[in-house]
């Protein structure tokens, strides 16, 4: 937790690449730790995972930053089946940041879609399907119908009619009215 600590620490203090060494080092120490005894440090190496993504973040490292805050989330959501009570707020937490990860995600890929659609509009549909999910899981259904929908920050008609059906995606879409929603082919 120390290693955890002082990245905080470092980062708050403007030695941002400092700050990312220490957490790199803290993640690698508790998956090993986890992996021999997950019970005990399964649930630090998930706030150090997500901890890493924001670092990355920072740093520039987006892509870097998702991969860690979505392994962040898969732990946490196991963690948070077993021990509700104690998990679900990390996992609450873990999923404000992937959203806002998602967001970012979606901002970048509209603007490719928009100078070259026949190359990203799968991407930004894929981007649209998976934000819509992240904020639904946090409680902000109305904007994920909306952000599946293409609606917000003017989507360009993309709807979610076969959004999130390209490459990475990794969540059921909602369809309203019909009931449970349904997986999307990876």
């Amino acid at each position: 937790m120390a290693l955890n600590n002082l990245s905080v620490r470092l980062g708050e203090a403007g030695r941002r690449a400092e700050g990312l060494d220490a957490v790199e080092e803290a993640v690698r120490h508790y998956r090993a730790l986890a992996e021999a005894n997950p019970d005990a440090y399964l649930p630090d190496l998930a706030g150090t995972l997500n901890n890493l993504s924001n670092r990355l973040g920072e740093a520039g490292r987006r892509a870097e930053g998702l991969d860690a805050v979505e392994e962040a989330v898969r732990h946490y959501r196991a963690l948070a089946e077993a021990n509700p009570d104690a998990y679900l707020p990390g996992l609450a937490g873990t999923l404000n940041n992937l959203s806002n990860a998602v967001e970012e995600a979606v901002t970048i890929r509209r603007a490719l879609a928009e100078a070259n659609p026949d190359a990203y509009l799968p991407d930004l549909a894929m981007a649209l399907n998976n934000l819509s999910v992240d904020l639904g899981e946090v409680e902000r259904r109305a904007e994920g119908l909306e952000a599946v929908e293409g609606r917000r920050s003017g989507g360009g008609g993309t709807t979610g009619r076969g959004a999130g059906r390209g490459r990475g995606s990794r969540a059921p879409l909602p369809c309203p009215g019909r009931g449970e929603p349904g997986r999307l082919p990876t």
